[in-house]
């Protein structure tokens, strides 16, 4: 069994995507440090003037505070930002009307914390882009360790076989834990193809509502990478 562990992004890429899909199970790894200035709560989409973030204002009040502990912090006027800002440059792309009024319903609702909406947003997209991997939190799996040693822990208890992980993460992994545990591992390797895209010449790393507004139920082609994991351990 293939198993991806990722922490939670708000309105990710395709490549996140692409790994829960090709995954036989995603463990949405929250329970560790918040990180500022991340992937967690903001992302980018395309704007008449280039590349423009979308965050999501949050209560960072202590460097151990976990990403499923982290509250958004509602004080703030976001929600309107950010429905307006997809609205003034998404409202004339294809699918639009199809997925804005389900966008709109979800972050309008009150979330305690950026993992609540995260795991939400991320299950509704799971399901536009058909895509069926089960999804786990690894605060229920009651992990030991950090770092390497805690990822492996978290495949050791789902019974993993092999472990899919993003590139940048070749940096820090101790890959030999991964063979005198008998465990696979291999390294996603992000490859897409171009799809048709409003606002001037292409830009392939932004949010997947990008992918959805332009391509609606075709956007599941556009996912797999056109090449192979490179694989470290079989």
């Amino acid at each position: 069994m293939k198993v991806a562990i990722i922490q939670s992004n708000y309105l990710p890429w395709r490549g996140y995507f692409d790994m829960i899909k090709e995954a036989d199970l995603f463990i949405i790894h929250d329970d560790l440090q918040y990180t500022k200035g991340d992937w967690r709560n903001r992302n980018q989409i395309k704007t008449l003037k280039g590349l423009k973030w979308i965050t999501v204002p949050v209560s960072y009040t202590k460097t151990d505070q976990t990403i499923d502990r982290t509250p958004i912090d509602y004080t703030q006027k976001w929600v309107k930002k950010h429905l307006s800002l997809i609205e003034t440059n998404y409202r004339n792309t294809p699918y639009y009307s199809f997925y804005m009024g389900m966008l709109k319903e979800i972050i309008s609702v009150h979330y305690n914390t950026i993992s609540e909406l995260n795991i939400v947003l991320l299950k509704w997209i799971c399901r536009e882009l058909g895509i069926k991997t089960p999804i786990l939190m690894s605060r229920d799996l009651q992990l030991e360790g950090s770092k390497t040693d805690r990822l492996i822990d978290a495949l050791k208890k789902v019974g993993a076989s092999s472990y899919l992980s993003g590139p940048k993460a070749k940096d820090y992994l101790e890959e030999d834990k991964f063979a005198d545990n008998s465990i696979g591992l291999e390294y996603k390797v992000y490859d897409y193809p171009e799809y048709p895209q409003f606002h001037g010449e292409f830009a392939g790393n932004v949010s997947i509502i990008d992918l959805l507004f332009h391509c609606g139920p075709d956007s599941k082609n556009y996912i797999p990478s056109l090449s192979p994991n490179e694989v470290i351990i079989p």
